[in-house]
């Protein structure tokens, strides 16, 4: 990248630092996760020695946390995919439940969207559809980051809630389900064909907060396609123009999705293989009474504390599922 005619073939230029930028993404942390074990191999015995009961502790958390970083790191080596790398759209819906349902993917978008702000991604709430009562109906969340899709896709499938529900007088236990759908996002490098005869596009207002604007005009846009009966819409803009480019932007990314699965069950049909769905209808179960559990049927990875769950903790779910399934 230092040579003088480096800039000569542009196009060629922006590859190599693409592909000197991903191999970064490994060798970068690798290298401090080195550095650092490397000083609390050098520190840790004259703590021992000296009877520094603070610093010993101090370099055991550093250490767990250098360990931490070395599992993270070997859980990416499995995201072997080019789609592993994108940015990804995630869309929740609510299932069987009513009110409870609407509720529940309420508290799954507000997870997902703590989830990857711990990451270092930036999350934009792309659309949604309010609940009669409370919550959404649907909510879709655009995640951009590193990896953002290889790690999200474990997420795909029925996510189930058992709880005393908060709108029953009665204080019965109420089972709620919302699906969560995950899909890359298309980047100019890959070539989708839409139609023009093969989309209709619909305008309607935005719904929610967003100023007498947005309530106001029919900023909003739906666009279907109508040879696979793929829906997608957006309010995230107040442009009707802006809207209706992330409208096809996520119609192209599904329509990618889908020619890639079609491939892949096309692939193991000729090999002969039958392969478990790794997308089960029902993929982790949330109790919150009587007892607490979050508990993932694919890989029995669970935890008793739901709270930090909720809150975003989801990593351990994640990675156990990518170990499995990859």
């Amino acid at each position: 990248m230092e040579a003088n005619d480096f800039w000569q073939d542009a196009d060629r230029a922006q590859q190599v630092i693409h592909e000197s930028n991903q191999l970064k993404l490994w060798t970068l942390p690798y290298w401090e996760l080195k550095r650092r074990f490397e000083d609390i191999e050098a520190l840790l015995p004259d703590a021992y020695a000296a009877e520094e009961s603070s610093l010993v502790q101090e370099l055991l958390n550093d250490l767990a946390r250098v360990d931490k970083g070395l599992a993270d790191l070997e859980v990416r080596r499995m995201l072997s995919r080019e789609s592993d790398r994108k940015d990804c759209y995630l869309t929740l819906n609510a299932g069987a439940g009513g009110t409870e349902a609407c509720d529940w993917v309420q508290m799954l978008s507000r997870m997902y969207q703590r989830w990857a702000t711990k990451r270092g991604w930036k999350v934009e709430v792309v659309d949604f559809l309010e609940g009669e009562v409370v919550g959404f109906k649907s909510v879709t969340l655009k995640f951009q980051g590193d990896y953002a899709y290889g790690y999200a896709k474990a997420e795909k499938g029925v996510h189930r809630l058992v709880r005393i529900s908060p709108f029953d007088s009665n204080a019965k236990r109420h089972t709620s389900f919302a699906s969560v759908d995950v899909t890359p996002e298309v980047t100019d490098d890959i070539e989708i064909d839409i139609r023009p005869e093969d989309v209709r596009i619909d305008t309607f207002r935005s719904s929610g907060a967003g100023g007498q604007h947005v309530n106001k005009t029919d900023s909003a846009v739906r666009v279907t396609h109508l040879p696979t009966g793929i829906v997608v819409s957006s309010q995230a803009h107040r442009s009707q123009a802006q809207n209706k480019e992330t409208c096809f932007h996520m119609l192209r990314s599904k329509l990618y999705e889908r020619e890639v699965m079609e491939r892949e069950r096309a692939l193991n049909e000729l090999k002969g293989e039958k392969k478990e769905n790794a997308w089960g209808s029902q993929v982790r179960n949330y109790v919150f009474q009587p007892y607490t559990l979050v508990k993932d049927t694919r890989t029995h990875a669970q935890s008793g504390n739901i709270r930090d769950v909720m809150d975003g903790e989801i990593d351990h779910f994640i990675n156990a599922f990518l170990k499995e399934f990859g």
